[in-house]
């Protein structure tokens, strides 16, 4: 079974297909440098705010978000500075891996307020969550979540981009649902509906927008199971 790709390359979600294809010609020409490496901005929701073309653009996390981020990796298995560096890039299929520069700094501030210990190897530093750590990790597990979450949304959804701007075509599992995503047809066409209908109402007057609003947040709480009889 195949998935249609032609509601993907409309309106605003047809610079992904061009950033991809010169970002495979830079690659080509550039022995397959990856984009993003270094860039460190505020990160906007993968499907709002400044959207995925923040992400191609290099707006990605800011320092404290990033610190997060390894604290919560910390907690699964003490590493390396290059480990955490490769465990980003894995959540990501490549599309987010800060530099060491980016990294190295981030653990030596963590170090340095008791967040995370190390441990010497020779000369490699392995790091390891501290109590204190592992406290602020309770205290922001909603917030972490939401990050890694955006890791593998953004990971998914350029490998969907991917094969659509190659032409390969996607297959569907018993569900119907994309096999490498896991998202059904209906899902992505409901939220590409969504944004359309948001960009035809941006001029909407102040009483339309809170209806709008109410709207939205009702479908939220639906969404996280909060919606109340």
């Amino acid at each position: 079974m195949h998935f249609p790709f032609h509601h993907f390359f409309s309106g605003r979600h047809a610079w992904v297909g061009r950033a991809m294809h010169h970002r495979a010609m830079a690659g080509r020409a550039g022995g397959g440098h990856r984009g993003g490496h270094g860039h460190h901005d505020h990160g906007d929701d993968a499907d709002g705010g400044g959207g995925d073309r923040g992400w191609v653009r290099g707006r990605k996390f800011g320092g404290d978000e990033l610190q997060l981020m390894l604290l919560g990796i910390l907690e699964q298995n003490p590493s390396h500075g290059y480990e955490l560096i490769k465990a980003l890039d894995a959540m990501s299929s490549g599309y987010y891996t800060p530099s060491p520069g980016m990294i190295y700094p981030a653990l030596t501030y963590l170090e340095e307020i008791g967040y995370a210990t190390v441990e010497l190897e020779g000369s490699k530093k392995r790091y390891r969550l501290a109590d204190p750590g592992r406290a602020h990790l309770d205290a922001n597990r909603e917030r972490l979540a939401l990050l890694f979450g955006k890791l593998k949304h953004i990971a998914r959804k350029m490998e969907w981009m991917r094969r659509a701007w190659t032409g390969q075509p996607m297959e569907a599992g018993p569900n119907g649902e994309d096999v490498a995503t896991g998202w059904v047809p209906e899902l992505v066409q409901a939220r590409q509906a969504l944004k359309q209908a948001l960009f035809r109402r941006d001029d909407a007057d102040p009483a339309e927008q809170r209806r709008i609003a109410a709207i939205l947040m009702r479908a939220v709480n639906e969404i996280c199971g909060d919606a109340k009889a």
